[in-house]
């Protein structure tokens, strides 16, 4: 039974000022993310980190993400999508401080790990809130407007992150973020009364919980650990929980995921499958971006990250646009343009090496900025239009599981490469060669699964 919660708030609340909310908390995750990337160098010399090391200060906090989404997104249409919304941003805000006090390797890691359970309730219910408020004919706009928001946290992540790096060290950067949040729950508990749910008197499946985070800790891990004994016998236990998962739910009243959603419904199904290859093709391009033009190019944070402002700054500019396109011709073909640009924009980088134009590097950046604007925001118009109201929150959550879940999977390839050219050691002059052949072989496996992403896109069909 669907309850009609969403019409009663609509009558006090604000779409527009659930939109600005909705915008400031979909910066400040992204924000985080890249200018994390801008500050590698700075942790790896104050904790004394290797390669290895680095790449688990994002992939901890993209694990935690992932692992939860799903399940939290289905709590949200149960209990109250406000409600897991402003959870998030608590837990978010406080390991923000958290992270900026850590002094050993560790406690960042950890704190970076509890960050991303607050990031899942707040990627798993951001869109959800918003797509209750906004009807089909304005909702491409509206999701335009957040992306938009997205990509200028990635925009100021890596140029106001080299900056707080380089004035403040990087503890700056999670300073940062506490004000952030503390305006947001602000707005949360003065400018909205009342929750969005899509059901009622149903029940949260906690074993097909436990067992779906159980699984994707154990495949997602496995993966990221390849080069390590342990890691088939990781990936055949996710796989194998996976298949006991599934068979669970096809046996339980309410579940937890309903199956039917991706076998019966070709656009949330190919939709989500181009996210998920566009994000893992792209996430990990600003973290190789940030070595490459501090350790083999010599700039100073502050300088790397005005080059890689490139891209988001594209992301901001031509996101609404794209959103407001999907609004009147199909979402397929215009983020279908988007996967081919952004393919088009990672074949730049494929002969990097010491002597690279600095004009290659702006020019395949702004590319490929181009592309992600287009795929992102018509990509999100479909999977939402897609799907009952009842449950937006599980596919808002589903889709960000795509996100994230790319996300980790681009940095688990990064960290593959990595531990098989440079191993244990710290990128320095000695092992330049070695980061450069890596970044290369991980923009070939980046344009090949983009590539794929245009078909996934194509195949989705129409939405209207």
């Amino acid at each position: 039974m669907e309850k009609p919660i969403e019409k009663d708030l609509s009558k006090t609340v604000n779409p527009n000022t659930v939109l600005f909310i909705t915008a400031i908390a979909s910066f400040s995750t992204p924000f985080m993310l890249s200018s994390i990337n801008i500050a590698m160098p700075a942790i790896s010399h104050d904790l004394n980190m290797s390669a290895l090391g680095m790449g688990w200060i994002s992939l901890s906090f993209l694990l935690a993400s992932t692992v939860l989404l799903v399940p939290l997104g289905r709590a949200a249409d149960l209990y109250g999508r406000k409600k897991i919304f402003t959870t998030g941003f608590i837990i978010f805000t406080l390991t923000s401080l958290f992270c900026a006090l850590a002094r050993t390797p560790w406690q960042l890691i950890m704190f970076r790990t509890l960050q991303g359970l607050g990031s899942s309730m707040i990627f798993g219910t951001a869109i959800a809130i918003l797509t209750s408020v906004y009807p089909p004919d304005r909702r491409g706009r509206a999701l335009g407007m957040v992306s938009a928001s997205v990509y200028l946290g990635l925009s100021l992540g890596p140029f106001l992150g080299g900056i707080l790096v380089q004035q403040f060290s990087w503890r700056g950067i999670f300073y940062f973020n506490v004000p952030i949040g503390l305006l947001v729950l602000y707005l949360l508990f003065t400018r909205i009364k009342g929750d969005w749910r899509g059901v009622e008197n149903e029940t949260f499946d906690l074993k097909g919980s436990l067992i779906y985070s159980a699984s994707l800790v154990a495949l997602m891990y496995g993966a990221s650990a390849i080069t390590t004994p342990r890691s088939p016998l990781l990936v055949l236990a996710g796989i194998a929980g996976f298949v006991w998962f599934f068979r669970h739910e096809t046996r339980t009243a309410y579940p937890v995921l309903n199956a039917r959603m991706f076998l019966k419904n070709n656009v949330f199904a190919f939709s989500s499958l181009a996210a998920l290859l566009n994000y893992c093709a792209s996430f990990a391009i600003s973290f190789l971006l940030s070595l490459y033009l501090q350790y083999v190019k010599g700039l100073s944070p502050q300088q790397a990250g005005v080059i890689m402002v490139c891209q988001p700054v594209f992301m901001v500019l031509f996101s609404p646009a794209a959103g407001r396109l999907s609004d009147r011709i199909e979402p397929r073909i215009v983020a279908s343009w988007g996967m081919a640009l952004t393919t088009a924009g990672l074949l730049f980088f494929s002969r990097i090496n010491a002597m690279t134009p600095m004009s290659i590097i702006i020019a395949g950046l702004c590319v490929l900025g181009l592309g992600l604007a287009f795929f992102s925001s018509p990509n999100t118009n479909a999977v939402m239009t897609s799907v009952e109201a009842r449950s937006y929150s599980l596919a808002s959550a589903l889709l960000a599981t795509m996100r994230v879940g790319g996300q980790t999977l681009s940095m688990a390839i990064v960290m593959l490469l990595f531990s098989l050219m440079i191993g244990q050691a710290k990128i320095g002059p000695e092992n330049l060669d070695q980061f450069v052949r890596s970044f290369r072989l991980s923009i070939y496996i980046f344009s090949a699964l983009s590539f794929l992403g245009i078909f996934a896109s194509l195949k989705r069909g129409n939405v209207r």
